[in-house]
């Protein structure tokens, strides 16, 4: 898995070779990267890695669903990084708790997957283009949903 550059892109350079929680891995990976890509790159930087982060993770989840022969592998988590650092990128800066309550809201909707993200797991479907978005879209917009609770919780205690 790892020879493949899409394959080691798609399960996070590793991160998602764990066979207990590699989303939760996945995303506690994505959390640390972005502490130390804040000691290279500037917010705008960042906001471009991102940004060419989401085609090239498009293509990477959709090589490896193929040669994996699995819609949507559990071990393929470039969706949940690419997806937790949007999450962090535009909530930063925080504290440690804030971090952590992020991280906890992140993974409640990708985990759970209440309604906005069920209906966008359930989207885009199967193999190709169309199956690779839908492993990342349903991550976006889990993101989304993180932000959105995280945006009211400070607008109705500050």
């Amino acid at each position: 898995m790892l020879r493949h550059p899409a394959h080691l892109i798609a399960i996070g350079f590793g991160s998602g070779l764990p066979r207990i929680a590699p989303g939760t891995v996945g995303t506690l990976w994505a959390w640390v990267a972005y502490l130390v890509l804040q000691l290279w790159l500037d917010k705008a930087q960042i906001g471009w890695l991102i940004a060419a982060g989401i085609p090239v993770g498009w293509w990477a989840c959709t090589v490896t669903a193929r040669h994996m022969r699995v819609a949507d592998p559990g071990h393929v988590v470039w969706d949940e990084i690419v997806a937790f650092w949007i999450v962090l990128w535009l909530a930063m800066p925080m504290g440690f708790w804030g971090q952590c309550a992020a991280f906890a809201l992140f993974r409640f909707f990708d985990a759970v997957k209440p309604q906005p993200v069920q209906w966008a797991d359930r989207l885009f479907k199967g193999f190709g283009p169309r199956g690779g978005w839908g492993i990342m879209f349903d991550d976006l917009v889990a993101a989304f949903c993180a932000l959105l609770v995280m945006a009211l919780w400070k607008h109705f205690t500050h």
